[in-house]
C-alpha cells in the first residue's frame, strides 16, 4: 500500500470477538484492515465493548496495564485496545494529516470491530482528547466516557501548568538510571522502583516505535475543526475525568473549562499524581474507574 510508513504485516480481518482473560493463554495483538491502512490491536474479556486509547508516542500495552486492574474474568466487558496511527504496530497512509482524519480511522475501527453496537470509550492524555473527539462526532454511539490526564499535549498553555514537584522521592535509583530514564523518572511526582519498571517496560518500547515524522505533522494540525469546549457540546452519559494536581504535561486547569460539557461527570484532581496518575496512585484510580463502570452499566438509557 503507498504511502504507508510501516511495512505491514499479516493482516486479519476483524470480527466481533469473545475472548476471556486467560482463556486462551497470551493474548496476541490483532490487525484490523481500514480503508487508510491497517490497526493493530488487542481484546481482552467479552460484553459490552469498552474502546480504550493510549497517550502520545506509547501504543497499546501501556494502557492495558493502566486498565485491566480494573476488571477480572466476571466483568462483562470487552475492553478493545488499539495502537493509534502513528504509534505502535498500527500503519496508516500518509494521507492522515489531522486529528479530524484519526477520528474518521478510530470509528471506522471499532465499527468493525464491534459492529452495529453501541461502546464505551476511555483515553488517557492524548486518547482522552480523541475520546472527546468521538463524542461530538457520534455521541448516539458511545455509552460512557473516561478520561486520565486529557489534554492537548502540543498546544498547552504553559501559563495553565503546575511547578513540577516530586512528594515522594527514590534518590537511591537515580545512580542505576540509563540515560533514556532519567528525565521521565525525574518528572515523577510519586517516585519508586514498580513505577520505574514499568517506564522500562512499557514506555521506551513504544517510544522505539512511534513514527516520528507522523508525531510531527500531528503536531502541526492538531486541533480539531471543532472546538471541543463549545457549551453547545453537551455530552450527558456517565463520565469520569482524572487529573493529576501536578501534572506539567497538559495540567488540570483546561480541563476544568469543559465541566458544564459533562453534567453526568466526576471530576477528580488527585494530589500526589502527575501525568502519570494511574501508575502514582493506582489504588485511588482503579476504585474511581470502578465507580464510573457501574455508573456507565446503570445509566437508564442503556438498551
Amino acid at each position: 500500500m503507498p504511502g504507508v510508513h510501516k511495512s505491514l504485516q499479516r493482516t486479519q480481518k476483524a470480527a466481533p470477538l469473545s475472548l476471556k482473560l486467560g482463556e486462551l493463554g497470551p493474548i496476541k495483538p490483532m490487525k484490523c484492515r481500514l480503508t487508510e491502512g491497517e490497526v493493530n490491536y488487542e481484546v481482552r474479556g467479552s460484553g459490552r465493548p469498552l474502546l480504550v486509547l493510549h497517550g502520545g508516542y506509547l501504543d497499546h500495552r501501556h494502557i492495558v496495564n493502566v486498565m485491566e486492574p480494573s476488571f477480572n474474568e466476571s466483568s462483562k466487558w470487552q475492553r478493545v485496545y488499539p495502537d493509534l496511527p502513528g504509534h505502535g504496530q498500527t500503519s496508516i497512509s500518509d494521507s492522515i494529516q489531522n486529528h479530524n482524519q484519526v477520528l474518521d480511522v478510530l470509528s471506522e475501527f471499532i465499527a468493525n470491530i464491534c459492529p452495529n453496537e453501541t461502546y464505551a470509550v476511555a483515553g488517557e492524555s492524548r486518547g482522552g482528547f480523541l475520546a472527546r473527539g468521538l463524542t461530538v462526532k457520534e455521541p448516539e454511539k458511545i455509552d460512557g466516557l473516561l478520561l486520565i490526564v486529557p489534554g492537548r499535549y502540543a498546544v498547552a498553555d504553559p501559563t495553565n501548568l503546575p511547578t513540577q514537584v516530586t512528594l515522594e522521592s527514590a534518590n537511591e535509583l537515580l545512580p542505576e538510571l540509563e540515560e533514556n530514564e532519567i528525565d521521565r523518572f525525574k518528572k515523577l511526582v510519586v517516585q519508586n522502583r514498580e513505577i520505574l519498571e514499568k517506564i522500562r517496560k512499557y514506555k521506551l518500547p513504544a517510544i522505539s516505535l512511534a513514527d516520528t515524522e507522523y508525531q510531527n505533522r500531528l503536531n502541526e494540525n492538531y486541533q480539531f475543526s471543532f472546538d471541543l469546549d463549545d457549551p453547545e457540546l453537551v455530552f450527558p452519559k456517565p463520565t469520569l475525568v482524572l487529573l493529576g494536581r501536578y501534572d506539567i504535561e497538559v495540567g488540570y486547569r483546561d480541563a476544568l473549562k469543559a465541566i458544564e460539557n459533562y453534567p453526568r461527570a466526576t471530576y477528580a484532581i488527585l494530589d500526589k499524581a502527575g501525568h502519570s496518575l494511574s501508575w502514582e496512585q493506582p489504588e485511588l484510580f482503579t476504585t474511581l474507574v470502578k465507580d464510573w463502570i457501574k455508573r456507565v452499566e446503570s445509566y437508564e438509557n442503556y438498551q
